[in-house]
């Protein structure tokens, strides 16, 4: 079969267009496959500035409609407790994600990248190359990143797909007609997990988020949402709902995760590359897309290899100890303590914004922690957190 282009990715989303692009630049032909992106995600939409650092070549930040965020609010509502964590200029901004992945759309195309409006419905081999067949009709190329989300189809195709373990509910609704230049995050016990207010340039994306395993219904996390949502006084405003799939991996699935195979690459979402406890995954599917592209454009027959080993090493390491944290992360003695910290600790504080903007290292977190100059409460929330978990 004649090979329609070098490489095909499916999937649209930032990852997509962003190994799409890289591997244009790099002198490739490459087919964007996707039926449905750039579009509105039902996320958060922060984007951290070490994400806006990767794309800054192709992206005028100051050109992309964004909220500039100031501050995250950590809040208790059952205390009635709250307190504010200032954060650095270009720490953190929310874009709509319609903007965000449209500016990393048009850049993939400016790049040369063919753009194929269509579902991708199946992919098999042919030989050495891959068939992606479409909507539109089938496509042929030697090499193949799958950079199509939680559910992705080239995970199911040739590897395994997440179970429902290893995936987290996003649902909430859409505030419209409120903004903010803070971000509001409350760590939830039962489920555990945590209920955001993340401020778009013309709404409140208000949402919760937990493992899809912990047995709550979309339609109750729904309506938690819309209690906190009038407990926590966002908006009178008209609403829309939406509802998502993330994947949350446990220490043990990222131990055994696959993200790559001879000819092919995946990347973001569908690697599974998200934190596990703030689910912050734009950062990473940006950096495993640009990973892969360089990846696949070299002649290395072992190159998945290189690309599985940089991904485990510089990626899965970080959000595997993330993911022995989270059990202890969403128990109420820590989520109370650690307010109580971030109101009386400017250190702590200092540590929490570091979190927040992707900045603080999980395999430091405790030891930063512990230097801060009120070393008493420091340590008092570092055993609540950690020190009752034998594997650390």
């Amino acid at each position: 079969m004649t090979h329609d282009a070098d490489a095909i990715v499916i999937g649209a989303g930032p990852a997509g267009c962003w190994a799409a692009r890289t591997l244009a630049t790099r002198g490739a032909r490459v087919a964007l496959v996707d039926g449905s992106h750039p579009r509105e995600k039902p996320c958060g939409g922060g984007v951290t500035g070490r994400a806006l650092a990767l794309v800054s070549g192709a992206i005028e930040r100051a050109a992309l409609p964004r909220c500039h965020i100031h501050a995250a609010r950590f809040v208790d509502t059952h205390r009635h407790a709250s307190v504010s964590v200032p954060l650095e200029q270009g720490d953190l901004d929310v874009a709509s994600r319609t903007d965000f992945d449209s500016a990393l759309f048009a850049a993939a195309t400016a790049a040369g990248v063919r753009a194929v409006r269509a579902r991708a419905a199946d992919v098999t081999r042919d030989g050495a190359a891959f068939v992606v067949h479409t909507t539109a009709g089938p496509l042929c190329a030697p090499r193949l990143i799958g950079a199509d989300g939680a559910n992705s189809l080239v995970r199911r195709r040739l590897a395994q797909p997440f179970t429902r373990a290893d995936l987290s509910i996003a649902t909430g609704y859409f505030v419209h007609g409120a903004t903010s230049n803070e971000i509001v995050l409350e760590l939830l016990a039962d489920p555990p997990g945590y209920i955001w207010s993340f401020p778009r340039p013309t709404h409140l994306a208000v949402g919760i988020c937990t493992q899809a395993d912990e047995g709550a219904t979309s339609g109750a996390l729904r309506e938690r949402t819309r209690e906190w949502i009038r407990a926590m006084h966002l908006g009178n405003g008209s609403s829309s709902p939406y509802s998502w799939p993330i994947p949350s991996l446990s220490a043990r699935s990222f131990d055994t995760l696959t993200t790559s195979g001879p000819g092919w690459c995946l990347v973001g979402d569908a690697a599974g590359l998200v934190d596990p406890i703030t689910r912050e995954g734009i950062y990473f599917a940006l950096l495993s897309g640009q990973w892969a592209a360089e990846t696949l454009v070299s002649s290395d027959v072992n190159a998945h290899g290189r690309y599985h080993e940089r991904i485990r090493d510089d990626i899965v390491t970080e959000l595997a100890l993330a993911a022995r944290y989270k059990a202890g992360f969403f128990k109420p003695r820590f989520t109370g303590l650690l307010v109580d910290a971030l109101a009386a600790s400017p250190g702590v504080r200092g540590v929490m914004a570091g979190l927040v903007a992707g900045t603080q290292p999980y395999k430091t977190l405790k030891w930063a922690l512990a230097r801060t100059a009120e070393v008493g409460l420091a340590w008092r929330l570092v055993r609540a957190k950690w020190y009752n978990q034998r594997s650390l």
